[in-house]
């Protein structure tokens, strides 16, 4: 298995975890799909779309949990991400982490494996 990465603000999760799932912060709405991230992309997207913003976690989640929803698309340099087609039911994040902002005002994730 291999686990997928979303990094997103704590309040947008207790809202998902009160309803049962995740629709989507404001940029996955308007592209379409969940942008999620593998442990090796997730700290480049920590600093090119995080940082400076405090109070966030990221949320685990196995791909092959996701089924044909999950898709693997081309990005940054080629990079394949895994997107998701769909709502991310609440049920499926196997962990929740914690990510405070470090010294360079740069989201600090957890190791990610």
């Amino acid at each position: 298995m291999s686990r997928i990465y979303k990094i997103l603000p704590r309040a947008e999760w207790a809202a998902a975890e009160r309803g049962g799932r995740f629709e989507g912060s404001a940029i996955d709405l308007q592209d379409g799909y969940i942008h999620f991230s593998t442990a090796a992309q997730a700290p480049e997207t920590a600093r090119r779309h995080f940082a400076g913003q405090a109070d966030l976690v990221v949320l685990a989640v196995e791909a092959d949990d996701l089924g044909s929803a999950l898709r693997w698309e081309p990005s940054r340099g080629g990079d394949l991400f895994p997107h998701l087609y769909a709502a991310l039911d609440a049920g499926l994040v196997r962990a929740v982490l914690e990510a405070p902002l470090g010294p360079d005002d740069v989201p600090a994730l957890p190791h990610l494996a």
